[in-house]
């Protein structure tokens, strides 16, 4: 019998396997290049800045496809826990800098809207979307019930610790006129149990993918059967993977740069209020990253993942961004504290709690996410006018 006939690989498989790149990951290569360098031109060649603004934000957009793709890689090889830290980590940093350079314009509002509206776009949105793309494609998912509450409880923590110097300032608390101390000191809290958070966020669970191999048992049904039909699509290196994630999250910051710049005058010219403008448009723009990696794993049927990816990166805004930008607001003029507007307040609580009910059973399904996004849609138009 031949070889090839014996179960060993032909030369068509050999030759596959030894692919790195496809032909879509060569797509999304040129196209991030082609995003950012089209920015880069529409910044500093003075052109209207709804030009400059529409592709500052596309740009970001393309380099989410490319986070997404080097999430999915190494998604296997980290557990589902690790992959969602790292990846929300770098799902962040253009909201951080974002917001930053935002603080340094003297938006204050904006900021503070955003950090409001990169929660709700990522609990609401990103999930509800990943909850219909998911269930209309695979029915009832299942996911962690211990991890998928770790992270509800934390995530009740970091808005408790949002919300209480807001009702400090309305309540007209004695605590109320020392806000700036009160926020500096929440901000270093959260800090620390953000770090202590970390260990048990990237601890590999039972349910997590075990290794690199093709065939891992653990690996999610939908990866198991194409590596059994010998579908399976080339795998990366771990250090393309890596590298491209830093790289993808070093672009994203120098865009933002480039958005912030014209997204004052965008405003302007579209008569949008700051508060819409941060709680929508800078919230959706920033988060492209999640929008893009957890609705992709949730198609997948990996919803460990994508449930991991999508609450990682609202729970790090509370217990990373937040806290890290009211330090940051030390070194600009214009100062930013953790009292938030009532309304904003209202729209973070009942989004968490509403989440909380909801992943508490370990199930989704497409109508849950239906209704995560009507709640989403309700308060962006309570906000339209400011």
């Amino acid at each position: 019998m031949p070889e090839n006939q014996a179960g060993s690989p032909s030369t068509d498989d050999r030759t596959a396997n030894a692919r790195t790149l496809t032909r879509s990951d060569v797509v999304i290569f040129v196209g991030g290049a082609i995003g950012v360098v089209a920015a880069g031109l529409t910044r500093f060649a003075h052109t209207s800045a709804i030009l400059a603004f529409v592709c500052a934000a596309v740009a970001v957009a393309v380099l989410a496809a490319l986070v997404a793709r080097s999430v999915e890689q190494m998604g296997d090889r980290f557990g589902a826990g690790a992959t969602g830290v790292l990846q929300g980590a770098l799902g962040n940093l253009p909201e951080l800098f974002i917001s930053f350079f935002a603080l340094r314009a003297g938006l204050r509002v904006v900021v503070q809207s955003a950090i409001i509206g990169s929660m709700l776009a990522n609990l609401l949105l990103v999930l509800g979307a990943a909850f219909v793309v998911g269930g209309l494609k695979h029915g009832t998912q299942r996911f962690e019930r211990a991890r998928a509450r770790d992270t509800s409880v934390l995530l009740v923590l970091a808005t408790a610790a949002l919300v209480l110097p807001s009702m400090a300032q309305f309540s007209h608390s004695p605590a109320a006129p020392h806000l700036r101390v009160l926020s500096d000191t929440v901000a270093v809290v959260l800090l620390i149990v953000f770090v202590l958070s970390l260990p048990a966020a990237l601890a590999r669970r039972a349910g997590d993918s075990t290794g690199g191999g093709k065939a891992a048992a653990a690996a999610p049904a939908a990866k198991t059967a194409k590596v059994a039909q010998g579908n399976e699509p080339p795998r990366w290196p771990i250090w393309l993977a890596v590298g491209l994630l830093a790289a993808s999250g070093g672009a994203s910051a120098l865009v933002s740069d480039w958005f912030v710049h014209a997204l004052q005058p965008a405003i302007t010219t579209l008569h949008l209020s700051q508060a819409f403008a941060g709680l929508v448009v800078v919230a959706i723009a920033g988060n492209a990253i999640e929008h893009v990696v957890g609705i992709r794993l949730a198609y997948l049927n990996q919803s460990d993942y994508a449930l991991s990816v999508i609450l990682n990166s609202p729970l790090q805004v509370a217990l990373l961004l937040a806290p890290a930008l009211v330090l940051l607001s030390l070194t600009t003029a214009t100062t930013l504290t953790l009292v938030f507007a009532p309304m904003l307040v209202a729209a973070v609580v009942v989004t968490v709690v509403l989440v909380t009910l909801i992943v508490f059973d370990g199930e989704s399904n497409w109508l849950e996410g239906s209704i995560l996004i009507g709640l989403y849609v309700i308060i962006a138009a309570v906000f339209w006018w400011g």
